[in-house]
């Protein structure tokens, strides 16, 4: 499903634990890490296919998370056309989003890549709330800062309640924790559009 301009309808998941860092996912087989995304079905909500998604991906219900915000409005990305499908060149031209910032109200055991029958992620791991702006394909990458951006002001403050954080604050620059398998090495961003 894509609009009159040729973009495809889709959400896209910023997952936080309660330290504000990222969940980041590597693309099954891939060396390209991203965050949670996928398309919104004909007659969905951005929120429904947002939970969808979710589940889809990582395995998580939304009994685990608690929304903390969205973005305002949509955001998008022109994808490559030597990344985009043979029957759909000459049509799409790259995703239209509106993403969700989520904490993680369960575990880190409660992640599962293999929630359903067709997996996105292969494995993850904890991230600085601004390390995907360095790892983040080229094409994607507006998108991401101006997302994360956006939603920083949302952030959890630590030994205040809890409240929302400055816009713009950074967390650190703590090493990533490795997740379920997932290699040392950095992302190399090569990562194909999400077309599914």
């Amino acid at each position: 499903m894509l609009d009159r301009d040729g973009y495809r309808p889709n959400v896209g998941i910023i997952l936080i634990n309660a330290r504000n860092e990222v969940f980041w996912g590597k693309r099954i087989r891939e060396h390209s890490w991203q965050f949670p995304q996928g398309g919104i079905q004909r007659g969905e909500s951005p929120e429904q296919a947002m939970y969808r998604e979710l589940q889809e991906e990582v395995g998580l219900t939304r009994e685990q998370v608690r929304i903390l915000g969205r973005t305002r409005d949509w955001l998008r990305y022109d994808v490559p056309e030597h990344w985009v499908r043979r029957e759909w060149r000459g049509h799409y031209r790259g995703q239209k989003q509106i993403w969700f910032l989520l904490q993680l109200t369960g575990r880190d055991s409660e992640v599962d890549l293999r929630a359903s029958g067709h997996p996105e992620f292969d494995a993850w791991r904890w991230n600085d709330y601004w390390v995907p702006l360095e790892a983040v394909i080229e094409f994607k990458r507006e998108v991401y800062r101006n997302v994360l951006q956006e939603l920083s002001r949302f952030l959890l403050n630590f030994g205040d309640g809890g409240g929302p954080a400055r816009s713009g604050r950074r967390t650190g620059n703590r090493r990533p924790r490795r997740q379920e398998g997932a290699p040392s090495l950095e992302p190399s961003g090569n990562l194909p559009p999400d077309q599914s």
